[in-house]
């Protein structure tokens, strides 16, 4: 039987991976708007990039006409920010279990796809340095859909449109945060929740996901 495994990357895959995402969210807004943001007070973790900049900018006054004219020039800007600015070698910021596990799926066939809140560029240069590009073959990322759920649906019909999967495919979703839980529930498919990233404790159980891990060491093979 052909499967799908969606990963977010954030807390899943990577974590402690440097304050250069953060920082070209902020420089993109201040060269395509020329006001300064913050992140403080914003709950960052779990949520897209595009939510992330909005309440950046409505945080700094930025009505939201403005803010809505001016998103596709800051997703440029931030992320020829991150291109210029991502640690050439971050290895040492892959989760617990990690390579192991995406080796061992690749090699037996199951079909590897991302979703996550990064804008493309980032999402693809983060795992890139990370060393774990080549696993995946596509992406559901930030910009591309209002909600999480919504980037796991492009993810799992791309995979529908390429023959990957078929009606009778297990899919699951890989996360550390509640909206990974979420979207996995919203598209009717099995939800692994890991303890690797920031979410606190009691947060991901409220969600009543499938499957809690400490982390993707713990991971049972025959649930995929």
């Amino acid at each position: 039987m052909r499967s799908l495994v969606l990963f977010d990357i954030d807390g899943t895959l990577v974590r402690r991976a440097g304050p250069q995402h953060r920082l070209a969210l902020i420089e993109g807004i201040r060269l395509v708007t020329g006001v300064e943001t913050i992140t403080d007070g914003i709950p960052v973790h779990g949520m897209l990039d595009p939510d992330i900049l909005t309440l950046m900018m409505r945080a700094a006054g930025i009505p939201d006409p403005v803010i809505e004219s001016h998103l596709p020039g800051i997703f440029e800007a931030a992320q020829d920010i991150y291109d210029a600015t991502v640690p050439p070698d971050l290895t040492k910021a892959v989760c617990p279990g990690v390579p192991a596990l995406l080796s061992h799926l690749h090699d037996t066939g199951v079909t590897l796809a991302l979703v996550t809140g990064n804008l493309t560029r980032i999402g693809w240069r983060k795992i890139e340095r990370a060393g774990i590009r080549d696993y995946f073959r596509f992406g559901g990322f930030g910009e591309m859909a209002k909600t999480r759920g919504g980037l796991a649906r492009l993810a799992i019909e791309q995979a529908r449109s390429e023959g990957l999967i078929d009606s009778e495919s297990r899919i699951a979703l890989i996360g550390d945060a509640p909206q990974d839980i979420i979207a996995a529930k919203e598209n009717g498919i099995r939800s692994i929740a890991v303890r690797t990233g920031v979410t606190p404790e009691g947060e991901r159980e409220a969600c009543y996901p499938d499957h809690l891990l400490d982390d993707l060491t713990c991971l049972d093979l025959s649930i995929i």
